[in-house]
């Protein structure tokens, strides 16, 4: 027997948590949950949220390896999904630790993503009601999404909604207490779950720095 499997991948918190810093940013979404998931589990859908990001002085290549890596993501993985959320900043105040000219405070630019974690917890409330899975997966450690999980599994009872936590961390209670099971982002997950350097049949390549 099969499960109709959707994943839902909030794209900053697997990759802050899971990503940043080390050499599996290259990664295939689809064959990390082959790893991590039971045979019976098939992928039909995969959605990743995201939001596009800007270059900075340090990394001004920052949003065409995005770019790259989500090509890479929809080529070898059709049944992606691209939902963007946006960056939005704001002017804020921030004390100081060590006062400056005796000023105690400064105004400074705090850039926020917005619209990923909400965008994935209305997706999934909204396939769960349409019937688009027997199974969900839930990529992220964000227990904001716990909610969610527990009104899908309250309407749906015969439907199934696992966590697929990134980081190092101790994984959030709400989200254990809300899901069916959850399971880690593994180092060995990460490392046999890398797409090629370079894509077959294509132009698209791994970032040289990544």
């Amino acid at each position: 027997m099969t499960y109709r499997t959707s994943v839902y991948v909030d794209g900053f918190n697997l990759y802050f948590g899971a990503l940043k810093g080390t050499p599996y940013k290259w990664l295939n979404i689809r064959a990390m949950c082959e790893h991590l998931l039971d045979p019976h589990n098939q992928i039909d859908t995969i959605k990743y949220f995201t939001a596009f990001v800007s270059g900075t002085p340090a990394d001004p290549d920052k949003p065409h390896h995005q770019q790259a890596y989500l090509r890479a993501l929809r080529h070898v993985c059709p049944e992606t999904q691209v939902i963007k959320g946006l960056f939005r900043t704001y002017e804020v105040t921030k004390r100081l630790v060590t006062p400056i000219n005796g000023a105690k405070h400064a105004r400074v630019l705090e850039t926020t993503e917005k619209g990923s974690d909400v965008n994935l917890a209305v997706h999934l409330l909204n396939d769960a009601w349409l019937d688009k899975f027997d199974c969900a997966i839930v990529i992220s450690g964000d227990s904001d999404l716990a909610e969610s999980i527990r009104l899908v599994r309250n309407h749906h009872p015969k439907k199934v909604v696992g966590v697929i936590a990134p980081g190092k961390r101790s994984m959030s209670k709400e989200l254990i207490k809300a899901s069916n099971f959850i399971r880690a982002v593994s180092t060995s997950a990460l490392s046999s779950s890398q797409f090629p350097d370079t894509i077959p049949g294509t132009s698209i390549h791994k970032p040289s720095d990544w």
